[in-house]
């Protein structure tokens, strides 16, 4: 008499591996854009944006039971396309059967009203759009970015997604690796998320530079907004200009040696 066990038979991290680069090796014949998510070293994130992304994921009570499921697959290389566009990501993740699997997650469109909230906290405490993306922020707009429902990061309600997975769970482990890989992405290149979630990094900036136009503006008392000296916007911007007086000497040294 036989008898079969229930669970199915181990395979080694490195057995998982090598599969999932045989089959981004098959995959990228086909198509030499696909882009897998490698992940480097014991964490999954290294920067602010990865980081800020998966704790926001792990903070919902409807998730935080299921997504970890995935993160063994995005260690393995499972995931083996992952494209980050307009509202959405799609992903091929590499399962038991042969073929990968097909995810598709969609996630609604920042508020209006949520950005305009977010744009006017920013104002005149970030200075570059490197600040920015590499995430060295004051404190205060760290809180403002991850603030529940009023923050940049989607409520479990705002996404939805799908996978051509026969697992019948509300949250499949091959979705779970795509939302961690997002989070490795993220780490690459922040501005994809800004990207997926259908708003301009730049408006943050410029209402950053307004604002501290308009407090400089109003310090120096100057008769009219629309004059400022080349002096003055070299301190505020840290830019070296160039004065009308070195630029006429320098005009009439030029002449000078000419025969």
């Amino acid at each position: 008499m036989a008898y079969y066990s229930e669970f199915p038979a181990y395979v080694s991290v490195a057995e998982k591996r090598r599969k999932a680069q045989k089959s981004v090796e098959k995959l990228r014949k086909k198509n030499p854009d696909i882009c897998p998510v490698i992940i480097e070293g014991t964490k999954l994130t290294k920067t602010w944006w990865g980081k800020a992304w998966n704790d926001n994921l792990e903070s919902y009570s409807d998730f935080a039971n299921r997504i970890g499921r995935g993160r063994s697959y995005v260690r393995h290389g499972a995931v083996l396309d992952l494209k980050i566009t307009q509202g959405e990501i799609k992903a091929l993740v590499q399962g038991s059967a042969s073929k990968p699997y097909q995810v598709t997650i969609s996630i609604l469109p920042l508020s209006d009203a949520v950005w305009q909230g977010i744009t006017k906290s920013c104002a005149g405490k970030i200075d570059s759009l490197q600040e920015l993306i590499v995430g060295k922020f004051p404190k205060t707009l760290s809180e403002v970015f991850t603030t529940k429902g009023q923050g940049l990061f989607p409520a479990s309600k705002e996404i939805r997604f799908q996978c051509s997975c026969p697992d019948g769970a509300y949250m499949c482990k091959h979705v779970a690796a795509v939302l961690y890989g997002v989070g490795a992405r993220l780490d690459e290149d922040p501005t994809l998320f800004f990207v997926l979630r259908k708003v301009k990094m730049e408006d943050l900036i410029s209402d950053a530079i307004s604002q501290k136009t308009e407090t400089f503006l109003k310090k120096s008392n100057l008769k009219s907004r629309r004059i400022i000296e080349d002096r003055d916007i070299g301190d505020l911007f840290g830019i070296e200009m160039e004065t009308k007086a070195e630029t006429k000497q320098v005009t009439k040294r030029g002449k000078a040696k000419r025969p």
